[in-house]
């Protein structure tokens, strides 16, 4: 989840729509000024005991966090308390329960992106080394209650922990026990970004499938491949899900803006502190009416705070962020801005992906999102066969975009090797999470614990 940038001076008042809208409008870039923004989560245990570790426990999260002073990071704080660490490769920041997020820097290729996340995880596990813990690429935790999990110091998350459970019963799981990756992504113009929404959007579930990584609750199978995204049906179904409107004629901004208007808001952010106002309304805070701060108005910090508390399978700020994905170790990474970025980076492709799915109506879309879960490759699609067969003309469309973006490293090579993961997913039709249940029922014996040898 984000952390709040308190840097700058100029905070104006909203005043008029156009202030509304502009935080998507200014998003707007030519080609070759798109980059690519990948977010990776983790989860931390102590290696002796495979517990989550506290934040101010000697060897920590706090102690994690500073150490990475040592690689140039500098930290971020909230009421006196570290909650990220700042760098050249972007944020260090940390989940509800001590999952450990790198939001990695816009980067030009992926060939960079995948740089920057391979230092990273060596930085991490450096400092892991010396506290004795260790990194779990997973979509949840396979073993933990919620009630083993620490809780982190920042102001936001004591604000959400209260408010979930009024709106779903799966919420205080999303924040507590999910990890996952996503991927930020950039757009020319309105159309362009209404283009890209409705085509990712409609593929969000592949990528769910393809990256389904969550198969374990509290120790056994929980029925799920991916039990992340099972969790997101019944978190809030006010900031949530696949969003038929994104579907329909004349979706942009506007559109946009009176869906997050819609939205209830979390809190305000004042004096260094956050303000509860959960369920609250941001229309009436327009009008300043907002019960918790009387006569007052937003500004436009408020609003940018707003706009990161829908969590819908793909967000809309000043950039396309693709959310579907389970947390997965280094490789599966870097494969997902390379399937993300071959779809929808050269307007050939784009085109391609969005033809295979236009036709889909929105009760179709929203049972092949809801089937995924359970069934990732195996989903049935609209007009017969299975995600797993929409995935073998998918990638080549991928792969054809990220070779005629044409970017290369120093031998030579394209973008297109960071697809072969995948490739070999759909080629053997198990996800992740299949491989992991055959473990657990096979060679594990059944003993959970033995997922922590797949650490990074």
């Amino acid at each position: 989840m984000s952390t709040r940038d308190t840097s700058s001076s100029e905070d104006p008042i909203i005043e008029s729509r156009d202030q509304l809208v502009a935080p998507m409008a200014g998003g707007e870039k030519p080609k070759d000024a798109w980059r690519i923004g990948t977010e990776h989560e983790k989860l931390v245990y102590c290696r002796k005991t495979f517990k989550a570790p506290s934040y101010d426990e000697p060897g920590g999260i706090r102690d994690i966090l500073l150490s990475l002073r040592e690689f140039g990071w500098e930290p971020v704080e909230e009421g006196g308390k570290v909650i990220a660490m700042r760098g050249d490769d972007g944020t260090v920041s940390l989940e509800p329960a001590g999952q450990l997020e790198l939001s990695g820097a816009p980067l030009e290729n992926l060939h960079e992106t995948c740089a920057e996340t391979g230092r990273h995880l060596d930085q991490v596990k450096q400092v892991g080394e010396r506290f004795g813990v260790g990194f779990l690429g997973l979509g949840m935790w396979p073993d933990k209650t919620r009630e083993d999990l620490p809780i982190m110091p920042k102001g936001r998350y004591d604000i959400m922990l209260r408010h979930m459970p009024r709106v779903g019963s799966l919420g205080l799981d999303m924040m507590l026990r999910t990890c996952t990756i996503q991927v930020n992504l950039d757009y020319s113009s309105e159309a362009d970004m209404a283009h890209k929404f409705r085509t990712s959007l409609a593929l969000q579930p592949l990528a769910t499938a393809l990256f389904a990584n969550s198969p374990f609750t509290e120790g056994k199978p929980n029925g799920y491949l991916s039990y992340r995204s099972h969790i997101w049906s019944d978190t809030d179904p006010h900031r949530t899900g696949m969003l038929p409107f994104v579907f329909e004629d004349g979706f942009g901004y506007e559109r946009w803006v009176d869906y997050m208007l819609d939205v209830p808001m979390y809190f305000v952010f004042r004096d260094g502190k956050y303000i509860d106002a959960a369920g609250l309304s941001f229309r009436d805070f327009l009008d300043g009416r907002l019960s918790v701060l009387p006569g007052e108005k937003p500004t436009q910090s408020d609003w940018w705070d707003h706009l990161s508390t829908a969590f819908p399978e793909v967000r809309l700020k000043s950039f396309l962020e693709m959310r579907g994905a389970d947390g997965g170790p280094w490789s599966r990474i870097c494969a997902l801005p390379a399937f993300w970025v071959g779809l929808l980076y050269e307007q050939s492709s784009l085109d391609a992906a969005w033809d295979l799915v236009k036709d889909w109506t929105v009760e179709e879309r929203e049972d092949l999102r809801n089937s995924v879960p359970k069934l990732a490759l195996d989903a049935p699609i609209p007009g017969g066969g299975t995600l797993r067969d929409l995935a073998k003309q998918v990638l080549p469309i991928a792969r054809s975009g990220l070779a005629k973006r044409a970017r290369l490293n120093s031998s030579g090579d394209n973008e297109t090797g960071f697809l072969e993961t995948l490739d070999e997913i759909v080629a053997s039709g198990r996800v992740p999470a299949q491989v992991l249940l055959n473990r657990y029922h096979g060679e594990w014996g059944e003993d959970i614990s033995r997922v922590y040898k797949y650490s990074f």
